[in-house]
């Protein structure tokens, strides 16, 4: 699946609400360069939160996490990687008898 569309958009539009027209690479800097501040990383955050089910809770952040949209896409690719699909789960409950009663 293809993450880094719908994350390049959201960042334009970020950039956007502070003026920022200028274009940006996949692997260029936007937080640590100073293009986002806390706030920005804030509403990032709670995108990949809502939008693609991570929990920072879980695994931790560091600002580097999200600081381009090659290292938010591969935060979302091993966040993903790391959880069982349902269909997984459902697999291994039927393989060791631990069906699910809905």
């Amino acid at each position: 699946m293809d993450h880094k569309t719908p994350i390049r958009q959201f960042l334009r539009d970020l950039l956007a609400r502070k003026s920022d027209g200028q274009p940006f690479s996949d692997d260029s800097s936007l937080l640590i360069s100073g293009r986002f501040d806390s706030v920005d990383a804030v509403d990032i955050v709670v995108m990949l939160e809502e939008r693609f089910n991570i929990d920072f809770a879980e695994i931790g952040f560091d600002q580097s996490m999200i600081d381009s949209v090659d290292s938010i896409d591969s935060l979302i690719r091993s966040a993903q990687a790391a959880k069982p699909s349902e269909s997984s789960v459902e697999e291994q409950r039927e393989q060791t008898g631990h069906v699910s009663k809905n």
